[in-house]
């Protein structure tokens, strides 16, 4: 707890305003765009402190180390609109009348029985926060630098320390929202090993790490390279691997290691089953539907603890999405006897010459497997207490963590145990994974966290709640491009 004294004998100077959303990316930027739109919120009464320069520059930089540049269709509901309050037009819509076709229309009416779910392309989805960002004034917000902590207030609200060029700042507000995303990369106990031990940055590499090189090296020469994950980033991995043999004449060997094979339909019960084929285990999104605003919803709400706890373990897991054209690119690669599957878990790897020799522990025994390169898929580092922010907050702020290792947080996403006076911390996003709400980690699950967390604000008095007839004039507002 730190007085107003204490910050003042440090030298540090002060700034008051009072709400400040702590990370800068796409969980910041929907949730000031919601108190800005919906809650009437000056953009003088909100700073964003980040050290991004715009809000999708980590969420585009992941995208496209991944192979997901902006020309290629992300993992996203057609309604799910970050730039968006209200989702119509849909991103659908948007493409129809851009392309003057009715294809992207009649791909959401027959999905996903007679066509795969539509999902956009990131240029479009990029496009309109950028758009959007401009609208509600987010650079007059946004103040750049290292946040190093949030400290509660004597006396209510909280101190927020900025660091950057101009040296250490302090931010006191009545309210803070941190929406900070992973820690990192995560890396597997085997893949940490072998890059501590040889400082081999180059045949093992992350997914979400760039890995350009890999690409290049495998279209001048044959080689074989060993693919670990089932998830969406691992099919777009695939993808550029599959379509560079099939585009340059490479002569690339792919082999796919899965954890967890599947080869049928799975699941707790017969409510409860999603397919699976070849290993991959299938889901159109990251969640079922109902999760965003069904029957699973509304159970999750209703569940404490080791109860919640269970039902994420119900429907979690590693999933991707059923796309045609992938799954004919796969069927080319079997049929050709350069793509293998295998499931299993890797034990170790070392290096022998230039080529890997990865030791794969499976059902049948223990072999090892020459490769030229390893790429892991197995997703971001979610453990809050690598965080610096978050760590220092779950040590000093009273915050603790939830069944699942993240952030507890109410159904309004304020972060149990850190109150301070009148004054609130919320966190959205992957910090808040395991609450209430399992999407949070989505386009949608980010505007209905935003939206839980300006109710709350609402609901305390600090902003506007916004009724049938404002609703309708803000969506003109935004349909024409209109400043809040």
């Amino acid at each position: 707890m730190w007085t107003d004294e204490m910050v003042d004998a440090a030298g540090i100077p002060l700034h008051d305003v009072p709400f400040v959303s702590v990370g800068g990316g796409m969980g910041s930027f929907v949730t000031v765009d919601y108190l800005r739109v919906a809650g009437g919120v000056p953009a003088s009464d909100i700073r964003v402190l980040s050290n991004l320069s715009h809000p999708w520059q980590t969420y585009e930089h992941l995208t496209r180390v991944s192979q997901l540049p902006r020309q290629k269709r992300i993992r996203s509901d057609s309604a799910s609109r970050p730039d968006n309050l209200w989702g119509f037009p849909s991103f659908a819509i948007q493409e129809a009348v851009a392309r003057k076709s009715v294809k992207p229309l009649l791909q959401v009416l027959f999905e996903p029985v007679f066509a795969d779910f539509y999902t956009p392309e990131l240029d479009m989805v990029l496009k309109g926060i950028e758009r959007e960002a401009h609208r509600i004034g987010y650079w007059d917000m946004l103040v750049q630098g290292e946040v190093r902590m949030v400290r509660r207030r004597a006396g209510g609200g909280y101190f927020t320390i900025l660091e950057n060029a101009d040296g250490r700042t302090a931010f006191r507000s009545r309210d803070v929202h941190l929406a900070v995303g992973y820690a990192g990369l995560r890396f597997l106990p085997d893949m940490q090993a072998f890059r501590t031990k040889l400082n081999d940055f180059h045949h093992v590499v992350n997914g979400y790490e760039d890995h350009e090189h890999v690409y290049e090296v495998l279209r001048r020469r044959p080689g074989t390279v060993l693919v670990r994950g089932g998830g969406i980033v691992t099919s777009a991995v695939l993808e550029r691997l599959i379509t560079d043999r099939l585009k340059y004449g490479s002569q690339t060997q792919i082999v796919q290691l899965f954890r967890t094979y599947y080869d049928g339909r799975h699941g707790s019960h017969m409510w409860s089953r999603r397919p699976g084929r070849n290993g991959f285990a299938y889901q159109g999104f990251n969640y079922p539907k109902s999760a965003w605003g069904g029957q699973l919803k509304a159970r999750m709400r209703r569940l404490e603890g080791s109860a919640r706890a269970e039902v994420y373990d119900e429907i979690g897991g590693t999933t991707t999405a059923w796309r045609r054209h992938w799954q004919r690119n796969l069927a080319k690669a079997r049929k050709g006897g350069w793509y293998h599957t295998v499931g299993g878990t890797i034990q170790d790897m070392r290096l022998d010459g230039d080529q890997m020799v990865a030791r794969i522990q499976h059902a049948g025994g223990v072999n090892d497997l020459r490769v030229d390169y390893v790429i892991d898929c197995t997703g971001l580092d979610g453990d809050v207490s690598r965080h610096e922010v978050l760590k220092d907050l779950l040590q000093h702020s009273g915050a603790t963590q939830n069944p699942l290792g993240r952030l507890d947080v109410e159904r309004s996403f304020e972060v149990r145990g850190a109150g301070s006076g009148i004054g609130r911390v919320y966190a959205t996003g992957a910090a808040s994974f395991g609450g209430y709400f399992p999407g949070v980690d989505t386009f949608l699950g980010l505007q209905i966290s935003a939206q839980e967390v300006m109710d709350d604000v609402a609901r305390r008095g600090y902003c506007r709640r916004m009724g049938a007839g404002r609703s309708i004039a803000q969506w003109f507002k935004w349909a024409n491009g209109r400043p809040v």
